[in-house]
This record gives C-alpha cells, sequence and structure tokens, in this order.
C-alpha cells in the first residue's frame, strides 16, 4: 500500500486538470465527488437515509437521485446542507480508504473538493491544495458551467476561506496560467517517490 495523498480547492482552481496529469504518469485516481453520486444511488444505507431525511422526492420512480431538487433544497438552506453531507460524507470517506487500502502503487489520488471540509484530509498522508486567482476562476466557472458572476460568487461564499485550507495543506500547485502545471506536478511525483522509496 502505497501513500495517500489528497487534491483539493475550491471551485474553478481546475483540480480535475491537475488530477488528470497525474493519472497520464501512471498514479491511480479517486474522484469522491463522482464517487459520491454513484453512492447516493447505488448504496441502501444512503438512500434510505436520504429518504427518510429529505421524503420520497429525492429520487425519481426509476430510482434515480433527482439531483437537481435535492441541490435546489441543500444550496439555499445551511442546515439542509449539514444534513446531507452528515449522510454522504461518511459514506464517501469510508469507500475512498477502502479504494486507496487496495492500490499497489507508489501513491494514490484522492480528489475531493470537501477534503478538509468533511474531515478526510486527516486520513491521508499528504495534502494538496490547487490555487488559483479569484477572477480566473470565476471567468472558468461561468464559461463551464453557464452560470452568471454573482452565481460563482455566491458558490465561493459556501467554501471555506483559502487561507484556512493553506494552513492544512502540505503542498501548494498554482494555477495561474504563469506557472506551469506540468512541471509542478512532476516536481511533486518525483517527490513523492522519493519519500515512498525512502
Amino acid at each position: 500500500m502505497g501513500l495517500k495523498i489528497g487534491i483539493t480547492g475550491g471551485i474553478g482552481v481546475g483540480k480535475s486538470v491537475v488530477t488528470r496529469i497525474f493519472k497520464v504518469l501512471g498514479i491511480p485516481t479517486y474522484d469522491a465527488d463522482k464517487e459520491a453520486k454513484g453512492i447516493m444511488t447505488k448504496s441502501d444505507a444512503v438512500r434510505k437515509a436520504l429518504t427518510e431525511t429529505f421524503g420520497p422526492e429525492v429520487y425519481f420512480e426509476s430510482g434515480e437521485l433527482n439531483r437537481k431538487w435535492l441541490s435546489n433544497r441543500v444550496f439555499a438552506n445551511a442546515e439542509e446542507l449539514k444534513k446531507l453531507n452528515a449522510i454522504v460524507h461518511p459514506a464517501v470517506i469510508k469507500d475512498g480508504q477502502d479504494w486507496a487500502d487496495a492500490q499497489t502503487a507508489a501513491y494514490s489520488i484522492k480528489e475531493a473538493a470537501l477534503l478538509f471540509e468533511s474531515g478526510s484530509y486527516a486520513s491521508l498522508d499528504i495534502n494538496i491544495l490547487i490555487s488559483s486567482p479569484k477572477d480566473l476562476r470565476i471567468t472558468r466557472v461561468m464559461e463551464r458551467d453557464g452560470v452568471s458572476r454573482e452565481e460563482v460568487l455566491s458558490r465561493m461564499d459556501k467554501q471555506m476561506a483559502e487561507e484556512e485550507k493553506e494552513k492544512l495543506a502540505d503542498y501548494i500547485v498554482y494555477n495561474d496560467d504563469l506557472h506551469s502545471l506540468v512541471e509542478q506536478v512532476i516536481a511533486l511525483h518525483e517527490r513523492f517517490l522519493q519519500i515512498q522509496n525512502n
């Protein structure tokens, strides 16, 4: 079992881009946000808890999660979001740990938007924060999601402050169009292999 490494950062920083570079280097990667969506549909325990907490509307008759309905409900209400996270985070953290334990590479990557907020960073060996200037992040999200500047700022306001994340991170990767992402990732890759081999 190799090192367990987390990648996180606020909305629009480019977490997925950085994770993809590690993947190209042959490193196994786990996308916690993507896996969470699967767990919310496939796990009987999570389905039961979500239905009991939010009502039967949380799932379509087909059994698929009614994502839009749930998002509208929780993002407008901090208490409801807390309830959702209390159900989903523990299941995703356990799934991610089981996945990482099964890896045989020198290290594996877990990408998660709420790595610090969920507390799952504590079970990892190293945590990387992806950092980007605010205006660049806003532009990226507006283009990617087709949303207004106000909507992006509203999402950002709900996330942990950048300064707090920096205190918890072991390494920072700058995705600012000034530093080469590939060079930064390769330097980290070599460092992690060195740590694992010592």
